[in-house]
């Protein structure tokens, strides 16, 4: 995949997490000059290698095993290629999910379960 397509789906994927857990962006910081950062994320987040099949096994398993509890956002060539959310949603509305090819997918939650979802997948480099 182009760089630039991933660097956009892992934008998408991190903006859609954080409407989600707003809590995990720490508190604005000063530096030595007085001038203020906004807050970051608290902890790590690590960008896997895969590709469409690896991620629809993985929501597959998420839905087979219940892991509710975990936080899943899915990002889709339907999404990548639409221009405004009302076309994204009517795209979607005509969309069988076995035709969706993945690009991305994020997960959150308890590390043990998804590093059982993810364990053979390397970093990406």
């Amino acid at each position: 995949m182009p760089a630039g397509i991933i660097t956009n789906t892992a934008a998408i994927l991190g903006m859609t997490l954080g409407k989600r857990l707003p809590e995990a962006v720490g508190e604005d910081l000063l530096d030595g000059d007085g001038i203020c950062h906004m807050g970051i994320v608290q902890f790590p987040i690590p960008i896997l290698r895969g590709d469409g099949p690896s991620i629809r096994e993985i929501l597959r398993k998420v839905r087979e095993k219940d892991l509710s509890d975990l936080i899943v956002v899915d990002f889709s060539d339907v999404a990548q290629g639409c221009k405004t959310y009302d076309e994204f949603r009517g795209k979607m509305a005509q969309a069988s999910g076995a035709n969706l090819n993945y690009l991305g997918i994020a997960l959150c939650g308890d590390r043990k379960q998804i590093n059982h979802l993810t364990g053979s997948m390397g970093l990406l480099r």
